[in-house]
């Protein structure tokens, strides 16, 4: 017997039941969280929003639906609790690791796809994806593009391309990274002889796209830095982050990565010659390929290493765990290799589970930091010594450099800093004298 065909009685069921278990444990573990960073791009700018402003990009990436759920967030919950927004977060994250499970499950059998959605469900490796709310972006593309392709591999109707095609919109809605998934499902497509005449449905999402990019996105693309020398660095950029997606299956990265590529490429590999090629994953193989190369023209001048962000660890790490469970499905289950199965994914997620509780943890000091910083604002309010231009905080708050618009915001919105305690006093003092203005008494 091999692994793919193992049945496992209540898979669907228990994969959704550790989805709601962890996603309720990851809502706990952020329940002193705050908003921090990119967020305060939306909410400052947010009672100033028309109709246009939805199709502004946000760092080159459409950000329609984003700006809609925090338009929807604000005006119901305001700034008072982050619960909501990581909810909304953990609900698409927990949607991503049932929908990898029918795909998987569909290609490799219930025992594989259980074992990738729970790989999936603690990616601590792909931290920021879990435990930062505004990353709504990239886990609703995923999910968006899940959806997608999982479409794409039911028995074709009538209904069926509409359907994808709608979901591969509102992938690409969310962020970029729903090109990727258009590619995977492009190529999926132009593989199979019968389908190839449904090509013409994506055509019609990339012409959006194109029309999108051509008023709106372009403006953000030229303002890109040293494009030529993120050329340069393509190759490199683009298997650093290869080798963390794998890594980050196992919880791991950096130049362990490296080794791990080989391996799992091999694997891949050695699955196409023995069974031939398969449309899906070479589809998936080419987004998850693009992903880094398109990542990598306008960021690689970061450094290769930002290729294994834990944001984008998130997002190749779908895409490998898709190409593996194809390579995984000849894999004995009988013997020993049953024990040795079973005690390497629970390694793998075992890992992965401890990387991420220390990530939350690492997080909560971070965010008595961002609170600090609030109540600091708060505190300065009616200073006559205070900056117009001044910043509290510029590593976590870089955003707010015009008191006046977040007092605007806060008032219409709530106050997130309301009546809690200061945690973190020399930040606060801190905070506190960046935003007066120097030499005032």
């Amino acid at each position: 017997m091999t692994a793919s065909e193992v049945r496992v009685p209540h898979a669907r069921l228990i994969v959704v039941m550790a989805a709601v278990v962890a996603s309720v444990a990851i809502l706990w573990l952020s329940r002193t969280f705050t908003f921090y960073f990119d967020e305060w791009t939306f909410i400052i700018t947010a009672p100033d929003w028309s109709a246009a402003s939805y199709l502004q990009p946000h760092n080159g990436h459409p950000a329609m639906l984003p700006r809609l759920i925090y338009a929807t967030l604000l005006a119901t919950f305001g700034l008072r609790t982050y619960s909501p927004y990581m909810a909304v977060l953990l609900t698409l994250h927990a949607t991503n690791v049932v929908l990898l499970f029918e795909l998987v499950r569909r290609r490799a059998g219930d025992l594989i796809g259980i074992g990738c959605a729970a790989v999936l469900l603690v990616l601590g490796a792909g931290w920021e994806n879990l435990l930062w709310a505004f990353q709504v972006s990239f886990v609703g593309s995923v999910a968006c593009g899940l959806a997608s392709l999982l479409a794409l591999e039911a028995a074709p109707s009538r209904r069926r391309m509409p359907i994808a095609t709608a979901l591969l919109t509102g992938s690409l809605m969310f962020s970029a990274v729903g090109l990727f998934f258009g590619i995977a499902a492009g190529v999926r497509l132009a593989a199979t002889s019968q389908r190839r005449r449904d090509l013409i449905w994506l055509v019609a999402v990339a012409i959006l796209f194109g029309v999108w990019f051509l008023g709106y996105g372009r403006f953000a693309a030229t303002t890109s830095p040293n494009a030529a020398s993120n050329v340069l660095a393509l190759p490199v950029y683009t298997v650093w982050g290869l080798g963390s997606g794998v890594a980050g299956l196992i919880g791991e990265g950096g130049l362990v990565g490296l080794p791990l590529l080989m391996l799992g490429a091999g694997a891949v590999g050695f699955g196409w010659w023995r069974d031939g090629l398969d449309p899906l994953s070479l589809g998936v193989a080419a987004g998850l390929i693009a992903f880094y190369l398109v990542t990598g023209l306008s960021r690689a001048n970061l450094g290769y290493q930002q290729s294994g962000a834990g944001r984008y660890v998130y997002v190749g790490a779908v895409f490998w765990l898709i190409l593996l469970a194809g390579a995984a499905r000849r894999l004995p289950w009988r013997g020993t290799w049953r024990p040795a199965l079973v005690a390497c994914l629970f390694l793998a997620v075992f890992n992965n589970g401890s990387l991420l509780f220390e990530f939350a943890a690492a997080k909560t000091v971070q965010m008595q930091r961002q609170m600090a910083d609030l109540q600091a604002l708060a505190a300065e309010r009616g200073d006559r010594c205070l900056d117009p231009n001044g910043a509290a905080d510029l590593l976590v708050m870089p955003v707010e450099t015009n008191p006046a618009l977040y007092y605007r915001a806060i008032d219409r919105y709530g106050d997130p800093s309301a009546s809690l305690p200061v945690a973190d006093q020399a930040d606060f003092d801190r905070a506190r004298a960046n935003l007066q203005t120097p030499g005032c008494k």
